[in-house]
């Protein structure tokens, strides 16, 4: 297994947690570390997303440990979390038709007192999506689903995070526009944020992350480097399609 020396930015230990009376996660236990990309991969019903949730304060979590920057931080309010400085860019490209570009970036950094560090927050979207501040009064019914995702992810940037989850980013777009998705992601972490990645496309997410998880039935059954798990036969010929 490979050894991720880099520290722990997010651990997650034991988690369970669901919807209702129902249980989805049993147990869960996982780490992100700096300067890395780690992907979430399964069939679908693994539980995938509701780790992302019950990290981010948005599910109950019942039993285990959710701790951020050495912190721990189990149920908090999802205000709360935010504020710490984990971002979640959740399913489906949350854009709203008729809010301009400016409103969006502007509504993601409404935790940014400081101005200058809001202005930091501009200069790393000016350097991710130049497009992007170059139409700041485009609406968002106006953009297509790729200019949409790129909006979405640059308003979770604004908050300026130390970590970044993202609920299957590549959701309804072209195959071009899945792969400019990843490059950004990688783009992302390069400027320092590491990024937990939920995503069904496992093979193309594997070959982006550093390191990667395989839940079932809302437990772990597979860990290791992206490259490992890509090229594992088990792996390959349960959640890959051989």
């Amino acid at each position: 297994m490979m050894e991720r020396e880099a520290q722990q930015v997010l651990s997650i230990d034991g988690l369970a947690s669901g919807y209702g009376k129902m249980e989805i996660l049993h147990g869960v236990s996982l780490s992100v570390r700096t300067s890395e990309i780690v992907a979430l991969i399964g069939p679908n019903g693994a539980g995938k997303s509701t780790v992302l949730k019950a990290a981010a304060g948005l599910l109950q979590v019942r039993s285990g440990k959710v701790a951020f920057l050495g912190e721990e931080i189990t149920n908090h309010p999802p205000y709360k979390v935010v504020e710490k400085g984990l971002a979640f860019n959740p399913q489906g490209r949350v854009v709203f038709p008729d809010m301009t570009i400016r409103e969006h970036l502007d509504m993601g950094a409404w935790t940014v007192k400081d101005r200058r560090e809001k202005e930091k927050a501009t200069e790393r979207i000016r350097m991710l999506f130049p497009w992007l501040v170059d139409k700041m009064n485009r609406k968002g019914k106006e953009m297509s689903g790729g200019e949409q995702q790129m909006l979405s992810l640059a308003r979770a940037l604004m908050i300026q995070p130390k970590l970044l989850l993202l609920d299957e980013p590549s959701l309804g777009l072209s195959p071009k526009m899945v792969k400019t998705v990843f490059e950004k992601i990688v783009e992302i972490k390069k400027t320092g944020i590491p990024c937990l990645i939920v995503e069904q496309k496992a093979a193309m997410v594997l070959e982006y992350s550093d390191y990667g998880y395989v839940l079932e039935m809302g437990n772990n059954r597979f860990e290791g480097s992206g490259h490992d798990l890509l090229h594992n036969p088990d792996v390959r010929q349960l959640y890959l399609g051989g």
